[in-house]
């Protein structure tokens, strides 16, 4: 299993890199038009502070403009810049062209049909929003499970990596439900280190180390 950060913050990507635990970034477009700056230079940087791959959202929408969208990230950092690719049949298709030569993500994943042709076109990761599912009326764990049903039986390699995560209880039980992966904002990855009975069994331990 893989924990990923979903930030276009350089910081929060350097203080991720920090703990040794994160196997890289995603972004999306929402995220990176609140910067207010192109995405090349996003990703480009934070490709300077991770370690680990960072993903970039292809936005175009016809195969050609696709493809050459996904060619001008790769080239900003070779190795290093995943794709992340809508779920859209040219999308499919440029997911089994850059297949063994990029790591490809597909995006915006809905059903098991779906993560199936993903997953036979040669994706590493198929990607579900869980919240964005359980605003729509979907059972997002019980999506995740079925998306995970669909990609063992296809049975090429793809995963699932669950995205629109808000808590660590939802991080959890995503990866329980089947997802292999999950990626999270700073302030989830932080808090999954919290609970409220380890600070009490610390305050206690304290106390007592104090009354020796």
């Amino acid at each position: 299993m893989s924990l990923f950060l979903d930030s276009v913050d350089p910081a929060e990507a350097r203080a991720a890199a920090d703990l040794a635990l994160v196997a890289g970034v995603t972004t999306n477009p929402s995220l990176i038009a609140k910067t207010g700056q192109p995405a090349e230079k996003i990703v480009a940087e934070l490709c300077t502070v991770s370690p680990g791959i960072v993903f970039h959202q292809l936005t175009a929408e016809a195969l050609a403009e696709l493809e050459a969208e996904a060619a001008r990230f790769l080239s900003l950092a070779p190795g290093r810049v995943g794709l992340k690719i809508p779920c859209t049949l040219d999308g499919i298709r440029l997911a089994r062209r850059l297949a063994g030569r990029a790591v490809c993500a597909v995006t915006a994943v809905y059903s098991p049909a779906q993560a199936y042709l993903c997953s036979e076109a040669g994706a590493r990761y198929v990607i579900p929003y869980f919240n964005r599912a359980n605003r729509q009326g979907m059972n997002g764990i019980e999506l995740v499970g079925a998306l995970a049903a669909a990609t063992a039986a296809s049975g090429r390699g793809s995963e699932v990596l669950a995205a629109s995560i808000k808590s660590p209880e939802e991080a959890a039980a995503v990866l329980c439900a089947g997802a292999r992966h999950v990626t999270v904002p700073w302030a989830v990855l932080a808090k999954m280190a919290d609970h409220p009975l380890t600070s009490q069994a610390l305050a206690e331990f304290a106390a007592a180390a104090r009354r020796l």
